[in-house]
């Protein structure tokens, strides 16, 4: 089972790719196009073309891990826009926003907690 930890980083593809690869077909892309060691612990989130599908991919120290969602009606309504390295970073709750609703402009959740420094506090 995989478990999202607040410390991870999830890196997303912002361009689509061919959902036929695989593991090892994902892993060229992190290291060809992402310039990214797919061994790193990173979290890859992948689309394909027509939005309607998401992978995951993520390395744990023992092997790897490749997760889909496939949505029966629709697509995942946002997606980061193309940028010039080809990467953009999630925090874990927006991964869990997009995986579970699709879209992380219209859900409606609270705003993000941060931390106040005990110092700030006096």
């Amino acid at each position: 089972m995989i478990q999202l930890t607040p410390q991870m980083r999830i890196l997303v593809a912002t361009e689509a790719v061919d959902f036929r690869k695989g593991i090892d077909g994902l892993c060229a892309i992190c290291r060809r196009i992402l310039a990214q060691d797919p061994f790193s612990g990173y979290v890859f989130v992948f689309r394909n073309r027509c939005g309607t599908s998401i992978k995951v991919l993520m390395y744990d120290g023992q092997g790897f891990w490749l997760c889909q969602k496939r949505l029966s009606n629709g697509r995942f309504r946002w997606w980061p826009t193309p940028q010039d390295n080809g990467l953009c970073s999630l925090a874990v709750h927006e991964l869990h926003l997009l995986l579970w609703n699709g879209s992380l402009d219209q859900a409606r959740v609270a705003p993000a907690w941060r931390s106040v420094s005990p110092a700030a506090l006096i």
